[in-house]
């Protein structure tokens, strides 16, 4: 085992060295297609090549210690029975290493196969790293403008026989013809030797993603939404720096930045000047798109609702219920613990009685600990009428509690500002004007918003930006001028 103590050394001397003489590794790997982390390898194959010429080729199936799905035995022809007997990736992982040693591995998406491998490698408690360059990357620089870059379309673009698909050797044999294509067309190593580079990214990026449409991103606040093929929304973020932001789901080793990045296509972009229209923006688009890759915010949210309503006896009763666009609904809470102490504050305030309040399931006089000034209405101690009175005054101060301010922030250039307005207690949606534009009302910030519908998570990201800022950039209703 000397082999795997020494081979990071050996990949240590790769920088220095020259690259018309490096020895590539081109490889391939079929698998189980569980996922990254379950991915488990059924077939490998790789071809050491130097100078453009093959001098060695290792190939062998592998046991992957669990079922082959239908699906993946249709796609590659390997099933349970062919593999039953084949060596465990353990038997063959010293000489796997050993076509890896002072090579630069080379495969087309090189993260797909780069990472089955470093993590069949892992489960040894082998730290397996490697150069690598992706040969999809590799064409989009030196073969531009090809309507695909799939394995499949560039060899019958290109005229290089590929038989045997969708299995190692096949893939692999096929992958060798075109990187030695690739490796005649850049000369003096110019592109391959900026692939190499270890300040650049290249082999982090997605392989189906334009340098380009990475090197046009802003560096300004704002919201990004990764496409799939079809152009179908896949995840979206927001971000303070949207370059910097997207740029980071690609250094990562997690398996979900990993299996994203194979689906993603297209890169979209909105800016927005600041990071609390990001977040507002981010909640209004994942809700709209449900994207495959978004796991927070999708979880549907109770809301809850002061009700009034008049009960059989006449009185008018108060309780707090999960939203259902009651008519007699009195104000809404993302929080019921928020809407039972709001109901409290009332019994308390207005002397209200705390089984009519339903504060309390009782059917003689009420006994709350905590709530002790009921003016006997459940006792027949204190007028239904008067009583009603009071419930009418607590609904008004409660509705009169609702306050409409604007949040005033940074729009997406010098010449513009931002605001967010929250009417009678409820996001209405944000909206830009010119510094020049004077908007001195809610009226006036009603026509330049976009209208955008309040949840439970805009609501979250508002009192959280109030919490943070302490107030700053507000601005109450009552201090402008009408």
């Amino acid at each position: 085992m000397d082999l795997f103590r020494n081979y990071s050394k050996h990949q240590a001397y790769l920088c220095i060295m020259n690259l018309e003489n490096q020895i590539y590794a081109v490889v391939d790997v079929e698998t189980t297609g569980k996922g990254l982390g379950g991915n488990r390898i059924t077939e490998i194959c790789i071809v050491r090549i130097q100078n453009g010429v093959v001098l060695d080729k290792f190939l062998s199936l592998v046991n992957p210690q669990q079922p082959i799905p239908g699906f993946i035995t249709q796609l590659t022809g390997i099933d349970d029975s062919m593999v039953a007997q084949a060596p465990l990736f353990s038997e063959i992982a010293e000489e796997v290493l050993a076509f890896f040693e002072g090579a630069v591995l080379v495969a087309h998406n090189v993260g797909f196969d780069y990472n089955v491998i470093r993590n069949e490698f892992k489960r040894l408690q082998i730290d397996f790293t490697s150069k690598r360059l992706c040969s999809v990357r590799l064409s989009r620089k030196l073969l531009p403008n090809k309507s695909s870059y799939s394995l499949g379309r560039l060899c019958y673009s290109l005229s290089i026989p590929l038989d045997n698909r969708h299995r190692a050797e096949g893939d692999t044999d096929a992958t060798v013809i075109l990187f030695q294509r690739l490796l005649s067309l850049d000369d003096h190593f110019e592109v391959i030797g900026s692939f190499l580079n270890t300040k650049s990214k290249e082999s982090t990026l997605p392989p189906n993603v334009p340098k380009e449409q990475f090197e046009e991103l802003p560096s300004t606040p704002g919201i990004y939404l990764f496409k799939d093929q079809s152009h179908k929304v896949i995840y979206v973020g927001k971000a303070i720096n949207i370059k910097k932001r997207v740029l980071s789901h690609f250094y990562t080793k997690k398996s979900k930045s990993y299996l994203m990045g194979q689906e993603l296509y297209h890169i979209d972009y909105e800016e927005t000047g600041n990071e609390a229209v990001a977040l507002l923006r981010e909640a209004d688009l994942i809700r709209h798109f449900y994207p495959k890759f978004n796991s927070a915010q999708k979880k549907p949210r109770n809301t809850y609702q002061i009700i009034s309503y008049k009960n059989q006896r006449g009185v008018l009763q108060l309780a707090v219920s999960i939203s259902k666009s009651f008519d007699y609904s009195v104000i809404t809470f993302y929080n019921r613990a928020q809407a039972v102490e709001k109901l409290e504050w009332m019994c308390e305030e207005f002397h209200l009685c705390p089984r009519y309040c339903s504060l309390q399931v009782t059917t003689g006089r009420c006994t709350h600990y905590k709530l002790r000034n009921c003016e006997g209405v459940c006792t027949g101690e204190e007028d239904v009428d008067d009583y009603n009175i009071k419930v009418k005054a607590a609904v008004d101060a409660l509705q009169n509690d609702k306050p409409t301010f604007i949040i005033k922030e940074s729009g997406r250039t010098k010449e513009e500002n931002c605001f967010v307005l929250i009417k009678e207690g409820r996001y209405q949606g944000y909206g830009y004007v010119d510094h020049d534009i004077p908007v001195n009302s809610v009226d006036e910030c009603e026509t330049f918003i976009e209208r955008k519908t309040p949840n439970y998570h805009t609501y979250q990201i508002i009192n959280t930006y109030l919490r943070k800022n302490e107030m700053r950039n507000v601005v109450v209703l009552d201090q402008w001028s009408a």
